[in-house]
């Protein structure tokens, strides 16, 4: 079957709209997060520039003026420029307000159908602004909606990995652990989290789902909020943390494992969770976990490293 390509450009006299997905990776980004962006984009001095961007995103829902333009000055308010101690503030970057405007992608496309070229005037852009047509940007923008939101729900990254070669039963949740190693030969053990969800463990229905991994990597360590949910990523700081494992099996046994998990988007499952139970049966996960990482480090010199490419069930 052909695929066929997407339209994420709309054009409304000399103004493009663009809409994107993006994921976003904590510590490598700003934070866990992804979702869509919206920019508005024109020609200036002979360059396609962002003259306004909006962040449509599970955490990040804000929106940037003049995000190319960098003579662009917005002055606070009166009240805050005695105040010494306060720290610069670019100006730039306002956060909507997700109790107030609600969904931030019908918010985006409200506002420019009502303040485009306002918001363009005081991103720096007076003469563009000036040239809008805000009815035919009006009559385009139905289009700019129906993308971002297909957007928003197709291309949500998420992963589906292996459950593990060593399962152990902790309650209503599971411990998975594996050796991994990518094509690209970065890899080591994974913690894999793992619930039956979907209907009860005698039904044939049931699903088992990987609520939380933890990829404790050689080159790339990091952990995953809902892999097959909201997939939020963050790479630990390796500066700070110098035995993923260990901070894994810590915020464990600091009864962190529940709100994680809260957090992952599995409320019912963190209210469920047995914490004696998955206390009692971490001593073993820890033991074989250490003993995974040996195997692999005798293997090919990195912890929990096995010889061969071992691919997730559905990739990035």
């Amino acid at each position: 079957m052909v695929q066929v390509e997407k339209k994420t450009r709309f054009t409304a006299g000399a103004l493009t709209f663009i809409v994107r997905h993006e994921l976003w990776d904590g510590n490598i980004q700003d934070h866990a997060d992804q979702g869509v962006a919206i920019m508005v984009a024109a020609d200036v001095d002979g360059k396609q520039t962002n003259l306004l961007r909006f962040n449509c995103f599970d955490i990040e829902k804000s929106y940037i003026y003049g995000p190319e333009n960098p003579d662009l000055k917005i002055g606070g308010p009166m009240m805050l420029k005695d105040d010494e101690d306060a720290p610069p503030r670019a100006g730039k970057l306002f956060r909507m307000d997700p109790i107030a405007d609600g969904n931030p992608i019908g918010w985006t496309i409200k506002t420019l159908g009502k303040k485009l070229p306002a918001m363009l005037d005081r991103a720096g852009y007076p003469e563009i602004a000036a040239e809008v047509d805000l009815e035919e940007v009006v009559l385009m923008l139905p289009e700019v909606d129906a993308c971002a939101r297909d957007l928003f729900a197709s291309k949500r990254n998420t992963v589906k990995h292996n459950r593990g070669t060593d399962v152990f039963e902790a309650g209503n949740i599971k411990f998975g652990l594996e050796m991994r190693r990518l094509p690209v030969g970065d890899g080591g053990l994974a913690v894999h989290v793992l619930a039956d969800l979907a209907g009860s463990t005698g039904k044939s229905y049931v699903e088992e789902t990987e609520i939380m991994a933890f990829d404790i990597f050689w080159d790339g360590p990091h952990y995953h909020y809902g892999p097959r949910n909201k997939n939020h990523r963050i790479y630990w700081d390796r500066t700070l943390v110098d035995d993923p494992l260990g901070w894994v099996f810590e915020q464990f046994d600091s009864k962190h494992l529940g709100p994680m998990i809260e957090r992952a988007g599995y409320p019912g499952i963190a209210a469920d969770l047995d914490v004696d139970k998955v206390e009692s049966v971490l001593v073993e996960v820890k033991k074989r976990a250490r003993a995974m990482q040996a195997e692999g480090e005798k293997l090919t010199g990195h912890p929990g490293l096995p010889l061969e490419v071992t691919p997730n069930i559905v990739p990035d």
